[in-house]
């Protein structure tokens, strides 16, 4: 006899917390994420539903099958991953499990979610984030993004945090965490307050710096020709 576990009914959705990559849509009109394993050449939206990575016609999350979307029971197991090298410029999700879903001790895996909040670690100089610029990598359509301070965007292709949320939609809350991914002031995906504006000056502003560096090393070479 096959013993099977009780099935699950909670009053709300579950909570789970995992890490990805923020992406932005060759056009720079969509924003999403993707995963740094299993599935991780689809990117997915902040609401959305997972489909088999193998290509068969069963729904997500199949039993016999490791599809599915992924994430642990709790924060902690999420942050520790963003210590190794080739996961430093990923963010942590926290995410609602939606829909079907198998539990497993560690995590669950899922047939949809919503991403709720995105915590963005600090520039790769170790200043808090005030934009997500190009990374150098992506997938077909899309560019991978990474945490940049205003100083490190310069010409780069890039997007603010609020800009960031904005174009995620579905009420995505986006934070520039400290190192190790520690909290910060929300960045609302709607509207604009006084930090946002603050950031986005600061963003503004140092792109203008570099492009009057540039110009004037262009009039430097000028007067030597």
């Amino acid at each position: 006899m096959r013993l099977r576990l009780p099935a699950e009914r909670p009053a709300e959705p579950p909570t789970g917390y995992k890490i990805a990559h923020p992406m932005l849509s060759q056009d720079g009109a969509r924003a999403g994420f993707t995963g740094v394993s299993l599935g991780g050449a689809l990117p997915y939206g902040v609401l959305d539903d997972a489909s088999c990575v193998y290509g068969r016609r069963h729904r997500p999350p199949a039993r016999l099958c490791d599809c599915g979307f992924h994430c642990v029971h709790e924060r902690e197991v999420a942050e520790a991953l963003l210590c190794t090298a080739e996961h430093r410029a990923a963010v942590l999700l926290e995410v609602s499990v939606l829909g079907a879903y198998i539990r497993f001790e560690r995590g669950f895996r899922y047939a949809r979610q919503r991403v709720r909040t995105a915590t963005v670690g600090p520039c790769a100089c170790g200043a808090a984030a005030a934009a997500l610029a190009d990374a150098g990598w992506g997938r077909p359509g899309w560019r991978a993004l990474a945490a940049a301070c205003a100083g490190c965007v310069r010409a780069r292709a890039s997007v603010s945090l609020a800009g960031f949320a904005r174009l995620a939609g579905q009420g995505l809350r986006v934070i520039a965490g400290g190192a190790g991914a520690g909290g910060g002031p929300p960045v609302a995906g709607e509207g604009f307050g006084v930090p946002e504006l603050v950031a986005e000056a600061a963003l503004l502003q140092a792109r203008l710096d570099w492009f009057q560096s540039q110009l004037a090393r262009l009039g430097e070479r000028g007067e030597q020709g």
